[in-house]
């Protein structure tokens, strides 16, 4: 009987030292990095042409003035479609915006892929060089892959 009881306390101890540690807040990072959230919210195809649709939140420190991107489309294959500029325009700090851009005689379900290949400008006060790429944080809602 006294090994019973030393299992059972060794369990029990075991239970309420996992019970604590999950009420234990998580460690958060430090802090993390500011970035320019770009989602490809939506692809849509309307006669032959691609409107694809962005959803971009800027959470770096500063307001963007002009957010311009050198962005390669590429087929369902791999192979390069074409290479295009995204003008996003102005971007607050903290508000999202929406931006659509219709990719002519092609079809959404013919790209495979976007790749964001570089800032072709990035302008705002206090926006060091780099910074548009450095922050870029691609994602994706659609069946179309999105890199940065």
């Amino acid at each position: 009987m006294p090994h019973f009881r030393s299992a059972f306390l060794a369990a029990l101890s075991l239970t309420i030292a996992q019970g604590a540690a999950a009420e234990t807040p998580a460690a958060t990072p430090a802090s993390a990095s500011p970035a320019l959230k770009v989602e490809l919210n939506a692809a849509d195809t309307t006669e032959a042409n691609c409107k694809l649709t962005f959803l971009i939140t800027n959470e770096l420190s500063a307001p963007l003035d002009k957010a311009v991107y050198e962005t390669v489309l590429f087929d369902r294959e791999g192979t390069v479609n074409r290479l295009t500029l995204f003008d996003f325009g102005e971007l607050p700090v903290g508000r999202p915006r929406v931006r659509q851009f219709v990719v002519p005689q092609t079809t959404c379900e013919n790209l495979g892929r976007i790749l964001f290949n570089g800032a072709q400008s990035c302008d705002g006060a206090g926006i060091e060089a780099g910074t548009c790429e450095s922050a870029l944080a691609p994602a994706t809602r659609t069946e179309i892959e999105v890199l940065g």
